[in-house]
């Protein structure tokens, strides 16, 4: 029997073909099954599909389709079969309500189907053919009014119908010598010509493997300052990893390449820029309000090296070069503004949750710094964070930065209710070198103050009782701000009028105009207040920042 069975799996024999009889070499009849070379031989119902690099199965890229009205996203390719033969169909898919189907087979047509969720599952069913049947539809797609789906690694096993199947990848050929781009004191900027037949590259520098990318362009970071070394490049597929290219060498710049940060006034008024259109008005750096004394751009982007972040300028914002934008960031700090990176936001997710990934989140920081002028970092992370590793984080930050580093933060509500969450433990860790926290007073449910009693968010209480919790808890006044939305379509909820921010900035700094709330003490060194957006706030007609600015920077 054990004979019998290694022979059988040595000849690629299987019981699956014609008349349920074992055939030899039966294929994948499928072709482009792991989505390499994009939606290549596959069709997707209202343009709803699309390759993409993250989340995969395996390989490079994977289909990511996203239902919309009465579509259900169907990414659809008929195949080669033989009539009378039996086939197994299969899929790797993420989502919900992921569904794998096959019809026209001239017999039954099948269907299966998972209500999905976060990680990999895998679908399979089967088919046969009818006597005339000598193509088959092969189709996933998810359900009305869900999120996107993913799929990958779509399996149609059987004999060869006529089409025969995607050929073994062969090892990558050598990528020519990468280019030198920008370089900061502690960073080199390489790029690539692509190679066909890769879905990676591996990035080595001085002989050493530090990198592996999707694409062809790449920022090494973390290098000593006046320094020159050697880069090259690799072509990966899943046969194997290409010869290193010829080798080109970088040097990096001098220390001092961020000089003249501004210094942050007593009392500071924050905006979040949009990198991004969502219907709100676009706006360059240059046109955001002068009442904003910090300026964080929204938002940095992670990568498949864990803490790592880079920033993609959105074109939806208008620039027409990298260098006009940075160029804005340069002109508003001779202004006098501090203009910081944020990470995170509502869809961002930077995980930072070990040694390796908190050196790679300082570096990377660091490398956007010098690159683009930035003067610090505003820490936005909505989807959990690990209080020792992002501390460890933001202290190599500081090294790197010195004293003149902008650090900002923006938790939830929930995440500042006492001083043993993740985030209120990180602000007392990084308490020295923190320059304030603006909580987000918005998308709130009620929560408790400072005095016990529950409150409801929109009014001055909900503003002055939480604060509250910050000042007794160990933070600074200087180091307390009011988030709110700048207008009704800035947030869910939690909107407030100006005129409630401006009377909770004054009973916490003046002990005036409170509600049912009163602190047991003033705090005259209070920050300020902070708004979601800029872009929502020009939306109003600047009315938020027109209202709150001069009474933020009035405060005593």
């Amino acid at each position: 029997m054990g004979a019998g069975l290694a022979l059988a799996v040595g000849t690629g024999l299987t019981l699956m073909g014609t008349a349920g009889t074992a055939q030899a070499a039966d294929v994948n009849v499928a072709k482009n099954a792991g989505f390499e070379s994009g939606l290549t031989n596959w069709s997707c119902s209202g343009g709803s599909g699309a390759a993409v690099s993250s989340p995969v199965h395996s390989g490079a890229s994977a289909l990511k389709a996203t239902p919309a009205g009465q579509d259900n996203a169907k990414c659809s390719q008929s195949v080669a079969v033989k009539p009378n033969s039996t086939y197994s169909l299969s899929a790797w898919v993420q989502g919900s309500y992921v569904y794998l189907g096959a019809s026209g087979t001239g017999t039954t047509d099948v269907s299966t189907w998972t209500p999905g969720g976060s990680s990999w599952t895998k679908l399979t069913t089967s088919f046969t053919t009818g006597a005339n049947t000598t193509s088959v539809t092969v189709y996933t797609h998810g359900w009305y009014g869900q999120a996107a789906y993913y799929a990958d690694d779509v399996n149609v096993f059987g004999p060869d119908g006529g089409g025969g199947t995607d050929p073994d990848p062969v090892v990558p050929p050598v990528p020519a010598a990468p280019t030198v781009g920008a370089v900061t004191s502690s960073s080199v900027a390489l790029s690539w010509g692509a190679v066909s037949g890769a879905t990676g590259y591996n990035v080595y520098r001085d002989g050493a493997r530090v990198q592996s990318v999707s694409g062809t362009s790449a920022t090494v970071t973390g290098l000593s300052a006046d320094t020159s070394y050697q880069f090259q490049v690799t072509a990966t597929n899943t046969a194997g990893e290409s010869a290193k290219s010829a080798a080109v060498t970088g040097r990096t710049g001098p220390t001092g390449g961020n000089p003249g940060n501004p210094a942050v006034p007593k009392h500071a008024l924050t905006g979040y820029w949009q990198n991004f259109n969502n219907g709100a008005t676009v706006q360059k750096l240059r046109d955001v309000q002068s009442q904003y004394d910090i300026i964080a751009v929204s938002f940095a982007d992670s990568t498949t090296t864990p803490g790592q972040i880079v920033f993609n300028l959105d074109p939806a914002v208008g620039y027409a070069s990298v260098a006009d934008f940075k160029a804005d960031v340069a002109a508003k700090k001779a202004a006098g503004k501090s203009v910081i990176i944020s990470v995170g936001g509502e869809k961002g997710n930077v995980t930072i949750n070990s040694d390796a990934s908190a050196t790679a989140f300082a570096n990377s920081a660091y490398a956007l710094m010098q690159e683009y002028g930035f003067s610090g970092v505003d820490i936005d992370l909505e989807h959990g964070i690990n209080s020792t590793y992002l501390t460890k984080a933001l202290r190599q930050l500081s090294q790197k930065a010195g004293s003149s580093l902008v650090l900002t933060m923006a938790p939830q509500t929930i995440d500042m209710q006492n001083t043993g969450t993740e985030y209120f433990k990180t602000a007392l860790a990084v308490k020295d070198i923190l320059t304030v926290v603006n909580m987000q007073y918005y998308n709130s449910g009620s929560m408790l103050g400072c005095d016990g009693k529950v409150y409801s968010q929109g009014s001055v209480d909900f503003l002055t009782a939480l604060a509250c919790i910050q000042l007794e808890g160990g933070l600074d006044a200087s180091q307390v701000g009011l988030g709110v939305p700048a207008s009704t379509r800035g947030a869910g909820s939690g909107y407030v009028d100006p005129s409630i921010v401006k009377n909770a900035l004054d009973c916490l700094a003046r002990g005036t105009n409170c509600g049912s709330f009163k602190p047991s003490k003033t705090y005259p060194g209070l920050r300020g207040a902070m708004t979601w957006s800029t872009n929502w706030d020009a939306t109003a007609g600047n009315a938020w920042s027109n209202a709150v600015g001069p009474h933020v920077h009035n405060l005593p």
